[in-house]
């Protein structure tokens, strides 16, 4: 076969599975959005601050994963590549990660100010996220090996399941009459649970007697991705806490609404690592063929246009309509400004752009840039939150557009340097 046909037929089986999990992604996006505007509505600004801060350590602990799927989906593609499974690796990627996240989560609950800052003196809160973080490092491991072998069935049914429990749990706990801050911040940590669904595909892709990389290369490779996803958490899905940490103060109930502003506008970033991890073993294989590596330095090239130019389009959308919607959603009591929500919307879609194509640098192992990236991102965005002058509004709708602007140039400076450097497919000539 020529590269160009190589190139054709992974087009084509690329867009198959794309358009598959995008489907999966519609769907659980719109669960999300459930889960998220039914919980706030019943608990008003105030409380819904409290709700909104554990969901942003909640989740942005499962943003640290992220790398943990990334990095599987890799061994689990390149094992393809030779025609095996995944080995000893694999499972020593998942141990560190989690211990990793228990060892953060026990620590924002027993350290007091964490602990009084984030969780608002509600203990029961901390024990929900330390289960809640294990139970997602085995979730990510499970969409990193379906994912990494193109099992793409079953892993959209996990990303589904994901999104889809949270809301039944939700509703049961409704219908029982138990809607205090504990029993929602339940159902949101039940979706970390729903791989228990899928453990029988998934353990199929994994041989535990095949050797591979030591614990030692493993371990530093997966501190350092998680360290950038740690990074990249506290800037999107942990944005709330971050907020809360270090620029505490102001109005309890408009704090309470800029943080439901904020949840609308990124409710589609806390299910887009599923795209990351299907990006890293495509480029795995685009990378194999001079004609595919081409075609890559193109497809970043006019990403990074597309992406300033529907972030300036999203951010004038938002300042006209933005305020209304988030009233028609949450209802009266929640009151946003327009220019919350414009920079709330540019901040979105260059931080969409930014997880994309640090998912090409996972491809290439070179964990240390995406680790980079991301540090100018969350540095950027705290010393904004500590030494911008004004109430804590002010201070957070400015970090959340100043810290991914900076971010997305050192990320175009880093992939667009060079067409990448991954492992080819054994049988494929490299131009």
């Amino acid at each position: 076969m020529t590269d160009e046909a190589d190139g054709r037929s992974l087009a084509k089986e690329t867009g198959r599975s794309a358009g598959k999990i995008g489907i999966s992604l519609l769907v659980a996006i719109a669960l999300g959005y459930v889960l998220t505007l039914v919980a706030t509505r019943w608990l008003g600004p105030e409380n819904s601050k409290v709700y909104l801060s554990f969901w942003g350590i909640l989740m942005g602990l499962g943003s640290a994963l992220s790398p943990l799927e990334q990095e599987l989906s890799r061994q689990s593609a390149v094992a393809a590549l030779d025609g095996g499974k995944a080995g000893k690796p694999a499972l020593r990627s998942l141990t560190v990660g989690a211990v990793t996240v228990a060892v953060i989560a026990a620590l924002t609950l027993v350290v007091p100010v964490l602990s009084d800052r984030l969780y608002a003196g509600h203990t029961a809160l901390g024990v929900i996220v330390l289960c809640g973080a294990v139970a997602f490092a085995c979730q990510f491991a499970t969409r990193g090996l379906l994912v990494g072998q193109q099992r793409i069935k079953p892993y959209s049914g996990l990303v589904v399941a994901e999104a889809a429990v949270r809301v039944l749990v939700l509703f049961g706990i409704a219908a029982a009459g138990l809607t205090g801050l504990t029993s929602f911040a339940i159902a949101a940590a039940t979706g970390s649970f729903a791989w228990l669904l899928f453990v029988r595909p998934a353990a199929g892709l994994v041989d535990p007697h095949a050797d591979g990389e030591g614990w030692g290369p493993v371990t530093a490779r997966i501190l350092v991705l998680m360290a950038g996803a740690g990074l990249t958490a506290s800037v999107i899905t942990g944005y709330p806490a971050m907020v809360s940490l270090l620029a505490p103060g102001g109005s309890e109930a408009s704090v309470g609404v800029l943080f439901a502003t904020l949840t609308v506008s990124r409710v589609p970033l806390l299910l887009l690592s599923p795209l990351q991890a299907l990006a890293v073993p495509t480029v795995v294989r685009l990378s194999g063929t001079e004609d595919g590596r081409h075609r890559l330095r193109k497809l970043l090239a006019a990403g990074a246009l597309g992406t300033v130019v529907l972030g300036a389009v999203g951010a004038l959308v938002g300042w006209l309509i933005g305020p209304w919607l988030v009233s028609l959603l949450y209802g009266r009591d929640f009151v946003a400004q327009g220019w919350w929500v414009a920079w709330m919307v540019w901040g979105a879609v260059l931080l969409t752009a930014l997880q994309l194509m640090t998912a090409v640098l996972v491809a290439r192992k070179e964990a240390n840039k995406v680790l980079v990236t991301w540090a100018v991102v969350a540095v950027s965005t705290a010393a904004t939150l500590l030494l911008v002058p004004g109430d804590p509004i002010l201070k957070a709708v400015a970090g959340l557009a100043g810290g991914p602007t900076l971010g997305l140039v050192v990320v175009l400076v880093f992939v667009l340097r060079r067409p990448g450097n991954v492992q080819a497919a054994p049988d494929v000539p490299v131009g």
